[in-house]
């Protein structure tokens, strides 16, 4: 996990996944259906091309033109290809994106209920307790209790919505501008945002 780590799972259910993946990996190579550097030339691509900088720099032109916030919100691929990005935004893992809108009054949280369907091109590689179990079922069930965990305490007044990502539909979060931010640039902007802000299970931060 990142330093967001007081959110409680069976860490030895992550240690049995990662040898699963390794083992079908290697038979994979074995029968020639995939060669050895295929999976890390896939995981290298979601790292520099396609990853959390991506949401971070579209979450930054959200805060500071409302116009093209409420095209993100209205239609997020449509939006998101009006900025210079690599080719694939809209491909693998980025298809069909949403976008839920943070405020004062409601804080939204994303999780895949049945897998771990999750929008790469703007987040990155979905952390583990993403995938697990745990999460899945928990969040969905009690998510302020959930929050809390992560270090999120949220008000009772404010209303939780939980947004359950799909293969047809892959949610991310538009968190709240922080106060203290007027005047920075959007490079300056985008450097405050977190993959786990994005997510819904924390707070962009100034400090």
């Amino acid at each position: 996990m990142s330093s967001y780590d007081h959110f409680d799972y069976d860490t030895d259910r992550e240690i049995y996944s990662a040898a699963r993946v390794r083992a079908l990996e290697a038979l994979l190579i074995k029968k020639g259906v995939i060669t050895g550097n295929t999976v890390d030339k896939v995981l290298n691509y979601f790292k520099t091309e396609m990853g959390p900088f991506n949401g971070a720099k579209i979450v930054a032109r959200a805060w500071v033109d409302p116009a093209f916030k409420a095209r993100l919100l209205a239609d997020a691929n449509a939006a998101i290809a009006e900025m210079k990005f690599p080719p694939g935004m809209s491909g693998a893992e980025g298809e069909h994106m949403k976008v839920a809108e943070n405020t004062a009054k409601v804080h939204n949280v994303i999780v895949c209920t049945l897998c771990s369907c999750y929008p790469w091109t703007t987040l990155g590689l979905p952390p583990y307790w993403f995938k697990d179990p745990t999460f899945r079922s928990r969040v969905v069930r009690e998510p302020r209790a959930v929050l809390k965990e992560f270090g999120l305490a949220l008000a009772p007044s404010v209303e939780i919505k939980v947004w359950d990502s799909s293969s047809q539909i892959r949610w991310w979060v538009l968190p709240e501008r922080p106060a203290g931010t007027a005047g920075m640039s959007e490079a300056k902007l985008a450097s405050l945002l977190t993959p786990e802000a994005m997510m819904g299970v924390a707070k962009v931060s100034v400090a």
